[in-house]
């Protein structure tokens, strides 16, 4: 099956009933705009693509970076067959007859056949298995387009054997240039309705797109048919158009990760600002102010600890106070916390004293606990040695014994050192002098 049927259809006379995003849709890569990087002038896919020696490879990026165009220019470069696959539909039996077609297309016409499978994520283990023989043979060209990360979506072994390109989100300048070839293109875009648009109206199409081409040319088309050819697109009924349903935010994939990642360091760099930023995208995309709220009540102890032990009653209260007003009002008292900890003393001491104590519980077993310090409920237990000799440290001077607490193989151990910061500056201090007083009574001093 041919990939891009729509393209051939541009060509006839019915061409304005076709979608604007399919109708701008690049012919040539000298129409191609964003991704210099990757297709501009003298890069390696280029070339590749110029010369028809593209090899097996996977375009990885957001929604409308241009993913599926450069997979139908390389159809379109390509003397060989260009075969669309389904990531969802396609079997393992499909998948294996089309291979065995293009091995008898090779050996009939020595040229090569490129299977395209978009949103190749979707394809389980045992499909992306079918494709690994004839991959690393070469028998087919495999050309993928995932929005999601593959080094998590795509087997490892078929990932060593293709080229990974990395397509970023583009620019509002480049959806600028998009939107602006559309206005004019009297053939394939809108120029012969004689639309007016502001450059600034201009601009605020583009940020509503979020980097996405295709919802650039959509809303374009989507406001010139709500004027009326010769009408005039304002920001007004832009809003209106919009309906703030540009945002690119998926809650369970990469995008939700990395703006948590985000939001966390922004926080445990000190930044109130930014954090409040990184805030707004997530709660704009979304996001559940709880899921928000479980990840500061991690990072006050995390990142905050004892160098001020009120960040966690801080963002308790504000899961209190947003469990009690719902959004959007009980999101204030979120962002509250988020400046409060971003401007917070930070210190680790306790999640890194606590990962170091968890280490040793895992890894040294069972210990017994000293005979000195156990509980001793019965006869039995006390004629065994349960509890003999423990010193009560409330009968001795400043409260402290020479007692040893650990096992004897952990005897010595420090986990926790507390950092001279805010309030945790006063536990630096006491620890000092117990250590110094455990030190002289074991001494005999």
């Amino acid at each position: 099956m041919e990939l891009f049927e729509q393209d051939k259809e541009n060509s006839k006379e019915n061409i304005k009933t076709v979608p604007l995003a399919d109708r701008m849709r690049p012919q040539t890569l000298d129409e191609f705009v964003g991704q210099e990087n990757i297709v501009g002038k003298g890069t390696p896919l280029r070339k590749a693509i110029e010369t028809d020696n593209v090899s097996s490879l996977i375009f990885w990026g957001p929604p409308g970076s241009g993913k599926t165009t450069l997979a139908s220019l390389i159809s379109k470069s390509t003397k060989g067959q260009f075969v669309l696959f389904s990531a969802v539909s396609s079997s393992i039996k499909e998948i294996k007859a089309v291979i065995s077609k293009a091995d008898g297309y090779f050996k009939l016409s020595g040229k090569r056949t490129y299977i395209f499978v978009d949103e190749i994520h979707r394809f389980n283990k045992a499909q992306q298995d079918a494709f690994l023989p004839y991959v690393e043979k070469g028998d087919i060209v495999l050309i993928g387009a995932t929005t999601e990360n593959p080094s998590f979506e795509v087997i490892s072994a078929l990932m060593s054997r293709v080229r990974i390109y990395v397509l970023e989100r583009l620019t509002n300048d480049s959806l600028k240039e998009i939107i602006k070839s559309a206005l004019i293109d009297r053939e394939r875009g809108i120029g012969d309705r004689k639309i007016k648009i502001a450059g600034d109206v201009i601009e605020a199409t583009a940020a509503a797109a979020d980097g996405d081409a295709r919802k650039a040319l959509t809303l374009l088309e989507l406001a010139a048919d709500f004027v009326g050819d010769n009408g005039e697109v304002t920001q007004e009924n832009l809003k209106v158009i919009s309906q703030r349903s540009f945002s690119l935010y998926d809650k369970s994939g990469e995008a939700h990760f990395n703006l948590i990642s985000a939001l966390h360091k922004t926080i445990r760099g000190g930044d109130p600002d930014a954090s409040l930023y990184w805030l707004a995208r997530m709660l704009d995309g979304g996001e559940d102010p709880r899921y928000i709220i479980r990840r500061l009540v991690r990072f006050a102890s995390e990142d905050i600890g004892l160098a001020d032990p009120y960040a966690l009653t801080f963002i308790l209260n504000a899961r209190d106070s947003f469990i009690f007003l719902g959004s959007p009002e009980g999101e204030l008292a979120i962002a509250q916390a988020v400046v409060y900890m971003a401007c917070a003393p930070k210190s680790n001491s306790i999640y890194t004293a606590f990962s170091k104590a968890m280490d040793d519980a895992q890894e040294k077993g069972s210990l017994p606990v000293p005979l000195d310090i156990r509980n001793a409920p019965t006869k039995l237990m006390k004629a065994l040695g349960y509890g003999k000799d423990y010193k009560y440290a409330q009968e001795y001077k400043d409260a402290v014994t020479d007692q040893q607490y650990f096992p004897d193989e952990l005897k010595g151990r420090e986990y926790f050192r507390p950092k001279d910061v805010g309030r945790e500056s006063r536990l630096l201090e006491y620890l000092s002098k117990y250590k110094a007083l455990r030190k002289k009574l074991a001494e005999g001093k």
